[in-house]
């Protein structure tokens, strides 16, 4: 009688003890694998992008107005906050929501795999996803970026869908998507689990409006327009196929290598789960597949957009674990923990030398600006802004968005034509309102240096000059005394079919004007009297210098005087356009032109 009411607080109970023993490893190996993040001030662009874009929200920007990016508005708004509460010189605090986003994407995948398969695989996933979270280049799996934050969103998404909560479901749905647009690939394995539990048609609705409501309302906490363009629409030259084939693949095999071996305690489970375990498992391998479509969408394949396939790895192994023989377990996590080791051992020594210029530069930015200057760095290093100080003079804060070198292109689809629709009128409208007290051209033999871009070029050669070089990069100081960003009048570029006639020569001085008459005493005077064309071409008279033309003097003009023919043995003037008047013939006829033709040449001195 009294064993029924006693059973639910019994599991309340073991479930508040699992979570105190499971919840505090976690937090350590959470803190234990990001200790590197901790261990320099910036890991990478993406970082900087977001810093930069946080101190001109602080300062009134708007976002996709003012402040760009192809990015969704989450992330840059939680940048905006703890900057706003712990100040903007210092990424520690992000680095602490980072390790906080890992912990919390381990707790669900734990509960996740208790809820299926028990407490040791509960254990398990969440201890290999945080060993292998950090199996990659350190500049990718340490930063605090978009990837680490969309996994709790993922995460979440899968938790609530296992339990039908489709409402919530769509909610953590758009927040991975308003972190990144990749994030929502996640939205795949949910239909299939709204599908599989034969719920689709009570549950596909509150799911739709569980993800409609937060992204409509960050749509319109924004700019609709902008935010359609920004993070849909604008991004086509950015998802491109072309250009950039074998520097793209070899960037994906050296990435997939990279994660291979710190997953070489998961794959050989997962590789048993092929055979074992399908059909619990089919959720779990479309999370998978949808993750790798993510990584593959526009072809650039960097190191962190591989950090998406770790949460349904690390669950796929924990399935197998399960059934396959007991001693399987250990190994598996041993051999994670060594690799895991050895990256972390790699983030704590690893080079750096982009980090390393990009405060050399800062530094001469600060020596050779005031703070209220605005200075504009040409390159794809933002956090060189964030560094020294200094406001941007464009919102564009790297030449990728300009010149579409953002995607990784490396040579054949980079250049002005390529850039975000609208992005150069913009530009120059904002060189034109506040144009840069310096200059930095930080290209360094890229395809997107000054002298492939012909706007840029003519700005520096107008209105700048060279004061000095930091590693490579070149300083160009703005000229005293020029108007500002005066080469922008000019035309970004002609056309690949516009024509190129030769520049018409300067007159001579004192050459005669169709319609005026040249200065009086000139040998090369032409004849009031209209002279018939000749077939054959004349020479023109040798030009004498300009002489000053009399002032008339003031009073009634003198009758005109009777015309008089040309004296003998002076030339005629350069030839009238054609026109009308020249083209009707002479009266008389061709025979009466061919007799006055045959006098002139006769008087002609021998």
């Amino acid at each position: 009688m009294l064993a029924a009411p006693l059973a639910p607080a019994r599991t309340e109970v073991t479930r508040t003890a699992y979570w105190t023993r499971l919840g505090p490893l976690l937090a350590a190996l959470a803190c234990a694998t990001r200790i590197p993040s901790f261990a320099r001030p910036l890991w990478n662009p993406d970082e900087g992008y977001l810093a930069v874009q946080a101190r001109l929200l602080a300062q009134g920007g708007q976002l996709y107005e003012t402040v760009v990016d192809r990015k969704p508005p989450l992330l840059p708004w939680l940048y905006e906050a703890a900057f706003a509460l712990c100040g903007s010189g210092s990424l520690t605090p992000l680095r602490v929501l980072a390790v906080l986003a890992q912990l919390l994407t381990a707790a669900l995948l734990a509960s996740l795999a208790r809820r299926r398969w028990g407490d040791r695989a509960g254990r398990t996933a969440g201890v290999l996803y945080l060993l292998v979270s950090v199996g990659l280049n350190p500049e990718d799996a340490q930063a605090a970026t978009f990837e680490v934050f969309i996994l709790p969103g993922t995460a979440a998404a899968l938790w609530c869908a296992d339990r039908g909560r489709w409402g919530t479901a769509g909610a953590a749905v758009a927040a991975a998507f308003l972190t990144k647009q990749t994030g929502g690939a996640v939205l795949l394995p949910v239909l299939w689990l709204l599908h599989r539990r034969g719920a689709t048609r009570t549950g596909a609705p509150r799911l739709a409006a569980g993800f409609a409501v937060p992204v409509l309302g960050a749509a319109l906490a924004t700019n609709p327009s902008g935010f359609l363009f920004w993070t849909v629409t604008g991004s086509a030259s950015y998802a491109s196929l072309t250009g950039s084939g074998p520097h793209a693949l070899g960037r994906a095999l050296a990435n997939t290598a990279i994660l291979a071996a710190a997953s070489a305690g998961l794959l050989p489970p997962v590789v048993r789960a092929l055979r074992v375990a399908r059909a619990e498992t089919a959720d779990l391998w479309v999370w998978l597949a949808s993750s790798a479509l993510a990584v593959i969408v526009g072809c650039h394949f960097f190191g962190h957009y591989f950090l998406q396939l770790t949460p349904p790895l690390a669950l796929l192994a924990t399935a197998a674990l399960h059934v396959l023989p007991a001693r399987r377990r250990p190994a598996a996590v041993l051999t994670s923990a060594c690799a895991c080791a050895v990256f972390v051992g790699w983030g704590l020594l690893a080079p750096r030398s982009e980090l390393a210029h990009a405060q050399r530069l800062a530094a001469a930015l600060t020596e050779r600006t005031a703070p209220a200057d605005r200075v504009l760095v040409w390159g794809i290093h933002p956090e060189t802004y964030w560094l020294a100080g200094r406001t941007p003079a464009t919102r564009y804060l790297t030449a990728g968005l300009l010149t579409n070198y953002s995607g990784g292109r490396d040579g054949p689809r980079v250049g002005e034509e390529y850039a975000v629709a609208g992005a150069w009128p913009v530009f120059r409208r904002e060189m034109t309102a506040h144009a840069p007290a310096l200059v930095v051209d930080d290209s360094r033999g890229e395809p997107y240096a000054p002298d492939r871009v012909p706007t840029l070029r003519r700005l520096l050669a107008a209105d700048y000059t060279e004061v000095g070089r930091v590693d490579g990069a070149v300083l160009y100081a703005r000229v005293p005394g020029t108007q500002a960003a005066s080469a922008w009048r000019a035309p970004v570029s002609p056309g690949p079919r516009a024509a190129r006639s030769p520049p018409r020569p300067a007159p001579s001085p004192g050459a005669a004007v169709h319609g005026r008459r040249s200065p009086p005493g000139g040998r090369g005077r032409r004849s009031r009297r209209s002279v018939p064309r000749s077939g054959r071409p004349r020479c023109p008279a040798p030009t004498p210098p300009a002489r000053p033309v009399p002032t008339p003097r003031p009073g009634p003009r003198p009758p005109p005087r009777a015309r008089s023919p040309p004296a003998p043995g002076a030339r005629a003037g350069p030839r009238p356009p054609a026109g009308p008047a020249a083209a009707r013939p002479p009266p008389g006829g061709p025979a009466t032109s061919r007799r006055a033709a045959s006098r002139r040449r006769s008087r002609r001195p021998r």
